[in-house]
């Protein structure tokens, strides 16, 4: 314990402030992140905004993928005038665009307030990874990053569960408690945060910016990284479903109150933590569970897997998830949802910090920072792919609201369109009366008949899919084992 305090102490003041700003950004972000999808898709009288399951994959997939290429740009704007004003600027954007986000309500305007955040997002990114970086030393860096990767799943933990609580009271509260947190980064920048020391950047912004571009189109020129990046949008298709459709399925297909109804037949004050007024689990709730795994388990796993080549890490680590991914729905009882979700989360610690990892060992040694860059590329179109399997293609094999559609019309009901004055719930509830069914029966029947779990199987074919390429990328690419 001693050793640990020693090192600890060695940390300068800005790599505690640095991570305390990362733990409040990643509760802001996925408070709201965690019940976005839910949030755009759900019913308008519930104060969500209604839209189709495709919007909200479109709007997701594509303002997320910017957010994860705009690091590329960012960190030289950030070398250019300094950490410290381009942090305050980036909390200005995120606190105000959190709150607009909570105001605008139609497609089009949530779009641009959206991008409009990530931009903020963009700009916060790079600093602090960039600032954990310059503030340990090779003595310090792997505790260092071990701590700032723990922090950031304590704020992914601890955001979604004050955004369901808020939720239940008004939507509106999710997006003011993202703002407010952001505010308190803003205090602890502008009164703690120093500046760690930097070379001046004497290029133009212009002239930086055309260099990063050229240094990343002469890093993607090595064909065993460009199509190792390739490869591994597959994965980040496949885990981002655990945000973008999750939520929405669990939402639309699963009666939580069994795990409420045991809860509180155990402790009622349990329940009524983690419950909500109506006798539920809220989705994020379950969903966030993956966060606490994480949190739990993510160094055991990390320690148990140090030895191992990266490569094949990573092929293991993401079979387990494509698994996972596959079990989640055999059946509708939502405990089942804690083992599945837990197999998932195996493969996710075991493979995702290995990808970085990869990249260094294969990149040369005067280009390790250069490659290191590109890490973001596979992210950004993981996200974008992402946002259609999650829209168009779980529109049509899975939104509860589309089948129903399908039903009704096969049937010849005369039930009026969705809109503002008759909402989705007033149409599944006509939908149900007209078919003498209670929600419940309904919701078994479209079950039953339409087979919506099949979603999941798509996905999990995608993380099958990738783990065949890597494997194949192994066997005839690569020229030596790494």
């Amino acid at each position: 314990m001693s050793r640990l305090s020693q090192t600890f102490k060695k940390f300068p003041r800005a790599f505690w402030v640095a991570n305390t700003m990362e733990l409040f950004e990643r509760w802001a972000w996925y408070g709201l992140f965690m019940v976005l999808a839910i949030y755009l898709t759900a019913s308008k009288d519930t104060g969500a905004l209604g839209f189709t399951q495709v919007q909200k994959g479109h709007l997701m997939g594509t303002v997320v993928a910017i957010l994860y290429f705009l690091p590329v740009i960012t960190g030289a704007i950030a070398d250019k005038f300094g950490y410290k004003k381009i942090l305050i600027i980036a909390y200005i954007i995120l606190s105000s665009g959190y709150l607009m986000m909570g105001i605008f309500k139609t497609y089009t305007s949530m779009w641009f307030v959206f991008l409009y955040l990530a931009v903020g997002a963009g700009l916060f990114k790079p600093i602090i990874s960039a600032t954990i970086a310059k503030t340990t030393n090779d003595k310090t860096s792997s505790i260092g990053f071990g701590i700032f990767y723990m922090i950031v799943n304590i704020g992914a933990f601890v955001g979604p569960i004050f955004a369901s609580k808020l939720r239940e009271v008004d939507w509106f509260y999710v997006f003011v408690m993202s703002s407010i947190v952001i505010g308190i980064n803003m205090i602890l920048v502008i009164f703690f945060f120093k500046e760690p020391e930097r070379k001046p950047n004497t290029e133009t912004l212009g002239k930086s910016l055309i260099t990063i571009v050229k240094n990343i189109f002469s890093a993607l020129k090595d064909i065993k990284l460009l199509l190792f990046l390739i490869i591994i949008i597959g994965f980040w298709t496949m885990y981002n479903q655990l945000f973008y459709t999750l939520p929405v399925f669990i939402e639309q297909w699963i009666d939580t109150t069994v795990i409420y109804n045991a809860i509180d037949n155990i402790s009622p004050a349990l329940a009524s933590a983690i419950g909500n007024d109506s006798g539920n689990i809220s989705p994020e709730m379950l969903v966030n569970i993956d966060a606490l795994y994480i949190v739990i388990f993510q160094v055991i796993i990390s320690t148990i897997v140090m030895k191992y080549r990266p490569l094949n890490t990573m092929i293991s680590g993401f079979l387990i998830s494509a698994i996972g991914i596959g079990l989640w729905f055999v059946t509708r009882n939502p405990f089942y949802l804690f083992l599945t979700i837990f197999i998932f989360g195996i493969g996710e610690m075991v493979s995702s910090p290995k990808i970085l990892e990869y990249i260094g060992r294969i990149a040369p040694k005067d280009k390790i920072a250069l490659y290191m860059g590109c890490y973001f590329l596979p992210m950004a179109g993981g996200n974008f792919f992402a946002g259609i399997i999650s829209g168009d293609v779980y529109g049509r094999m899975s939104d509860k609201i589309t089948l129903l559609r399908t039903e009704v019309e096969a049937r010849g009901l005369n039930i009026p369109e969705i809109s503002d004055s008759f909402t989705q719930n007033d149409f599944v509830n006509t939908a149900a009366l007209k078919l003498n069914m209670s929600i419940p029966e309904l919701s078994n029947y479209l079950w039953n008949n339409y087979h919506p779990f099949d979603f999941w199987m798509v996905v999990s074919g995608i993380g099958m899919g990738t783990v065949v390429l890597l494997w194949l990328y192994d066997r005839f690419v690569l020229r030596k084992k790494v």
